[in-house]
């Protein structure tokens, strides 16, 4: 393979920097693409990486920076200047047509024509030919919605051969594939970087990182953290790159909140076999009165994916529930709030708080929804509730009748905590509970937490901060690429340690 310095860069993006309303993005970014690689962007949530390839598409534009394609300055306006420069994109969601046919899909803008109409026969063997560049040999007159994921990711591919792209954008073009067809779609990539083309490929699954790539660009908080040959970087180096801490650098966490735990009694909650194909394999958890279980892993390692089946957000298609040592049917969340089980997701904003309501009636959603909505709660009842809950976790202002959306983030974090506080749960699910909210209030949210696991709550607790996931929890459940690969349970634990055990662990195996 040349060198570096033998090949001249297809993509060259310099000082890109883009900005929304109090929010700097991206911050003067640098990145080289070239052809016959495939380039990976990695970078944990928020890093800046969907920014930087809408950038490349023509999304967004830049407020600042230039964009180089084949030795051209180039201004995109919009997707289609992109396209016309030779760039094209397959997303995570497959933007294609799945009313229509796999042929119409590939040649879709780019039909044959004779005499000005359409020569379908001559289209779909067009088609036919661009499919089976690519290994890929289906009826091309059957529907695309007839197909799995994974071919229509191909497809998505083939069309984008159709257009003589020079540059293909793959964004997490894995996340809903299985293993076989993660390596039939790796089979492709490869191929086609050995054709030339130039690939940039967005995953968050690390084994997938070093299986297909040639070098790996790692951004951090809308920064360029560095460039490197994926052959000369570790994983537990990508990943203290991602995070923003040197290995060595990372110093042991105080145990002032570990207590023991009787694990000999019955659990809270048995998760037997819990799976669902595409999104996560099928794990086993238990979770244990007054246990603080935090669940590490990177971004898109199935944490997420793992409690929305417990919470019964997503329902599970194997495995089954114990609660409290007795079968469990949590299909729906209204069977786990049955079970006193609650759970604050991630997306607060979209899944959590209701803007337009008030602090108080966001509270006491729970409480009702529990009880159902013909037996309402009375207004003494209500203010009780409220202003417990709002003392205990100091909400600010302390106004039950403000609208919910005017409190900082991390006071609307606090009012969602309470709403599931208030309806007395056994065990309390906690996704992210601190993400972007100021230290002040994500130290209350972690000291109720800690206080409340002291007093028997069970809580399973997830956050990219792996400092905070060891300060609460007594287990640490590690995940990547959408399974548990081990636990680590000793009072000694380190960030290191989670770090080289989610790089290294069961390596072995997958070799």
């Amino acid at each position: 393979m040349p060198t570096d310095t033998e090949v001249q860069p297809v993509v060259e993006m310099r000082g890109i920097t883009i900005q929304f309303p109090g929010v700097l993005a991206l911050d003067a970014v640098d990145f080289t693409l070239r052809a016959g690689e495939v380039h990976t962007l990695m970078g944990e949530n928020g890093a800046g990486k969907s920014t930087l390839i809408k950038a490349l598409t023509g999304v967004y534009p830049i407020d600042g920076g230039t964009i180089t394609v084949a030795g051209e300055s180039r201004i995109f306006r919009g997707t289609a200047d992109a396209q016309t420069a030779g760039i094209s994109t397959v997303y995570q969601e497959i933007n294609l047509c799945t009313n229509l046919s796999v042929g119409e899909n590939v040649m879709l803008g780019h039909e044959v024509r004779t005499l000005g109409r359409i020569d379908w026969r001559a289209t779909h063997r067009e088609a036919e030919r661009y499919l089976e560049t690519l290994g890929v040999r289906i009826d091309t007159h059957s529907l695309l919605g007839s197909h799995s994921i994974a071919v229509q990711q191909l497809v998505a591919i083939s069309r984008a051969m159709v257009t003589d792209c020079t540059v293909l954008v793959l964004d997490e073009p894995t996340s809903s594939l299985d293993r076989g067809e993660v390596d039939q779609l790796f089979r492709v990539i490869r191929d086609l970087r050995d054709r030339g083309v130039a690939i940039l490929f967005v995953t968050h699954f690390l084994d997938q990182v070093y299986e297909v790539s040639d070098r790996i660009t790692v951004l951090r908080n809308g920064k360029l953290v560095g460039e490197y040959a994926a052959s000369e970087l570790s994983r537990g180096d990508l990943i203290a790159h991602m995070i923003g801490r040197a290995l060595d650098d990372l110093a042991a966490l105080s145990d002032t909140s570990r207590r023991q735990i009787d694990r000999e009694s019955v659990p809270v909650l048995r998760a037997i076999g819990v799976g669902r194909k595409g999104v996560i394999e099928p794990v086993d958890l238990d979770v244990f009165e007054g246990e603080v279980v935090g669940i590490a892993g990177l971004l898109g390692s199935g944490r997420t994916e793992l409690v929305r089946l417990v919470y019964g957000a997503d329902r599970a298609d194997s495995g089954r529930f114990e609660v409290d040592g007795g079968p469990a049917r949590i299909t729906t969340p209204r069977n786990a709030i049955d079970h006193r089980i609650a759970f604050s997701s991630e997306n607060r904003r979209e899944e959590g708080i209701i803007g337009d309501l008030t602090v108080a009636e966001n509270i006491v959603l729970g409480i009702q929804a529990r009880r159902g909505w013909l037996r309402k709660i009375s207004h003494s009842e209500q203010s009780a509730i409220v202003s417990e809950y709002m003392t205990a976790l100091d909400v600010r202002p302390a106004d039950p009748n403000r609208a919910v959306r005017n409190l900082s983030g991390g006071n609307q974090q606090k009012v969602l905590l309470a709403r599931w506080l208030a309806t007395a749960p056994e065990l309390i699910i906690l996704d992210e509970p601190t993400r972007g909210i100021d230290v002040g209030a994500k130290a209350d949210i972690q000291r109720k937490v800690a206080d409340l696991s002291a007093q028997g709550l069970a809580v399973i607790f997830i956050s990219s901060e792996l400092e905070e996931v060891l300060r609460l929890a007594q287990r640490v459940v590690v995940m990547r690429d959408r399974r548990i690969i081990g636990e680590l349970t000793s009072a000694d634990i380190e960030v290191d340690d989670v770090i080289d055990f989610i790089a290294h662990q069961g390596q072995e195996s997958m070799a």
